[in-house]
Formats: structure tokens, sequence, C-alpha cells
């Protein structure tokens, strides 16, 4: 796959796909083969962080102590600190509404196993539970949490499960070509790290509008 390609679908799907009044995400789903997603060694998870955002800002949840708190604050867009974790705790419905509302949840790492018992049954199965991997757990000297605000901007999750497709927002329709050309390369280039045969366990590729036709990479509008 390479520029020329993206570039031809992204003309095609925009002339061709109906005009909305937001701006729609745009989609990158990658269809596989010759591959057991089934075995727990085959499955995607993980992150990956763009070249650019998605177009959107995320939003943070802080979970710290009193050693952040204050620079939480600042920087998140909402921050639970360990005081309130008992009260919460029995209030499922705001833990379920915090796991709908926030992209993200950054967690003091020595807090970590309160923040598991406090949130983890919720929160875990919905892939939300602050992760080391995306840089989602910090210390608690850490000087500066933009940091992580900017790099969590450009992060997106890879996740497949046991099916044989990982589907992935790569930005908005509203953002450049070149931007979003360089989102895909990125993610194909990654994703392709992540199968035992590479190039050989992907069958289709395709781009999609939210609310438009799709295009299988290589073969044109379907």
């Amino acid at each position: 796959m390479d520029k020329s390609q993206i570039n031809q679908a992204l003309k095609e799907l925009r002339e061709k796909s109906p005009k909305r009044n937001f701006s729609q995400s745009i989609d990158i789903i990658f269809l596989l083969k010759d591959i057991d997603m089934k075995k727990n060694e085959n499955r995607i998870d993980t992150y990956i962080v763009l070249p650019n955002s998605i177009g959107r800002k995320v939003k943070i949840c802080g979970l710290v102590d009193q050693q952040l708190v204050n620079i939480s604050k600042k920087t998140f867009d909402h921050t639970i600190v360990l005081e309130e974790f008992k009260n919460i705790s029995k209030e499922k419905k705001i833990i379920r509404k915090l796991a709908k509302d926030y992209d993200f949840f950054v967690a003091q790492a020595n807090i970590m196993s309160q923040v598991a018992t406090t949130f983890g049954k919720i929160l875990g199965p919905k892939k939300k539970m602050p992760n080391p991997k995306a840089g989602c757990v910090v210390p608690g000297t850490i000087p500066s949490l933009d940091p992580i605000v900017q790099k969590l901007n450009n992060t997106i999750k890879l996740y497949s499960g046991s099916e044989k497709a990982v589907k992935i927002c790569v930005g908005k329709e509203a953002m450049k070509d070149e931007e979003l050309t360089d989102n895909i390369i990125a993610v194909y280039n990654f994703l392709l790290t992540k199968l035992p045969q590479e190039k050989q366990n992907i069958k289709d590729i395709i781009l999609k509008f939210t609310m438009g036709p799709i295009y299988k990479i290589g073969k044109g509008m379907k």
C-alpha cells in the first residue's frame, strides 16, 4: 500500500460520499486471513502514536493521590483523588458514566492497586484501564503532565479480539489528505509488525467515512 493508492481512495470517498453537516470520522478496516484469532498470541491489543491527531481532542481523567492532584486538575479534563475512591466504588453508575465520557484514564503508579480495586470491573472490560503501553501510568514525581496529553491526542488503540478484523479511526473528514495519509501508512506499517506473516495475513483494506460507502484500497469503490 502506497501513498498514491491512499490518495486515490480519499479522493473517491470525498467525491462519492453523501455530504453531511458534520465532519465525519474516517475509518480503516483491515480484514485478516490465514490467522487464528482465537489464539491469544495472535490477538492484537496495543497502542500506536500517530504522526497526526485524529481530528479531535481526547478527554482524559486523572486518578491520582495528593502528590499529583494540583497538576492533574490543571492539565486533565477531570481528576479523581484517592480519597474519593471509597465513595465512588459504591456508585457503579458514576464509574460507567466516566468510562463513557473519557477516552483515557491516567493513574499514579503507586496507587494502581486501589485504581484496579475501585474501577477495574468496569474500566477493564471496556479497555479503559490506565495502561503503561499508552503511557497512562505515571510516577508521583512527574514534573508535568502536558507531554502525556500531547502524546494521547495522537494515540489510538489497535484491538482485534477474536475477530479477523481490525478497525481504527484515523482522522476526520475535515483533515488534510496528507495528514490522513500519514496516519494510515503509520497504522499499516505498525500492524504488519503484529502479524506473523505480515502482508500475507491481510485479505482486504477498507477505507470509509462514518456514513459513506466503502473503498477497498487497490480495488476501488464497493
